[in-house]
């Protein structure tokens, strides 16, 4: 059975049997967080050090802090959707929200667009949420969703 509208409550809610999604759709969200936050903070990596398509818009006025509010409201809206803990939402919150902040400042913002991984650090809350009632998605997945994050979609439609 499903409710017909989402609380704001997360994880609460699933207690209390209101939300009711499937393992399919969590694990679908997990992969979409594991998406946002592969474009967000680590399109490009060498190793362990990456720049998402975040840092790559911070010198662009008003560009990266746009980019970084959409990536962070709909990682939000994943949460909320999944029934996260309000913990986790919070956490979240912060992350996305120091992140956003941050990249106002013109300068000083620019480096913490590129040092600070808001994004996947709000995505691995969310994942570990996520992972601790449904389990993770298989490693195909995984995998899949790494290799191919968003853009794929669009390029198969063109062609």
């Amino acid at each position: 059975m499903r409710a017909a509208a989402l609380p704001i409550s997360g994880g609460d809610a699933i207690e209390a049997g209101v939300i009711d999604i499937t393992t399919h759709e969590a694990h679908a969200i997990w992969l979409t967080a594991e998406k946002i936050k592969r474009v967000a903070d680590k399109l490009v990596g060498v190793g362990p050090v990456g720049i998402g398509l975040d840092g790559l818009l911070a010198p662009v006025p008003l560009a990266g802090t746009l980019f970084s509010l959409a990536a962070g409201l709909w990682l939000l809206w994943l949460g909320v959707k999944a029934g996260a803990t309000r913990f986790t939402l919070a956490r979240m919150a912060f992350y996305v929200g120091f992140r956003t902040l941050a990249s106002i400042v013109p300068l000083e913002g620019w480096v913490v667009d590129i040092l600070f991984r808001g994004h996947l650090f709000a995505a691995n809350a969310l994942q570990k949420d996520i992972a601790r009632r449904f389990g993770q998605p298989s490693q195909s997945a995984i995998g899949d969703a790494r290799a191919r994050p968003f853009w794929w979609r669009a390029a198969a439609a063109l062609a």
